[in-house]
């Protein structure tokens, strides 16, 4: 028998949703080559400024699963602080997100696609330290955020 099943029984725990939060500052372009100026301008507004636009965001990644029994934990903080680091953090703060970011790299840089490919990122990361991505909150102003589970529905 699966040991979360297990536990779960025995001990009648539930899943639990558990939220780090991270911070990173970008600069991006939404830009489409095969359009005018103008069409940019007008689909894009101030977002296609030719010398770049940048943004403070705010990342909340959510990881679900059962606690465990040994230390009442879905993932380890700890980890996945580590993890957001390394594959967030450090691959966007203080980057071009149309030119110097790999994952970007032929993607058009808007905060949808951009959350899209974080999960790419971090997904089997945080699989190997034992949790379960479950949601990615990502704010590019305090007005502005995108939500993404995975490419599955909420709830």
């Amino acid at each position: 028998m699966n040991v979360c099943i297990f536990v779960s029984k025995t001990l009648g725990l539930k899943t639990v949703y558990i939220t780090r939060r991270e911070h990173f500052n970008a600069a991006h372009k939404l830009w489409q080559e095969e359009w005018s100026d103008e069409k940019n301008e007008a689909v894009f507004g101030k977002c296609s400024n030719k010398n770049w636009h940048g943004h403070n965001f705010n990342i909340f990644v959510t990881v679900k699963g059962i606690p465990s029994a040994d230390t009442g934990f879905v993932i380890n903080l700890k980890d996945l602080s580590i993890i957001m680091k390394e594959y967030v953090v450090e691959a966007l703060d203080h980057k071009n997100l149309n030119l110097d970011v790999p994952f970007m790299k032929g993607v058009l840089a808007s905060t949808e696609n951009l959350v899209i490919k974080i999960w790419e990122e971090i997904d089997e990361p945080i699989k190997k330290a034992g949790g379960t991505l479950a949601k990615i909150r990502l704010e590019e102003t305090e007005n502005n955020y995108v939500e993404y589970y995975g490419g599955k529905e909420p709830f």
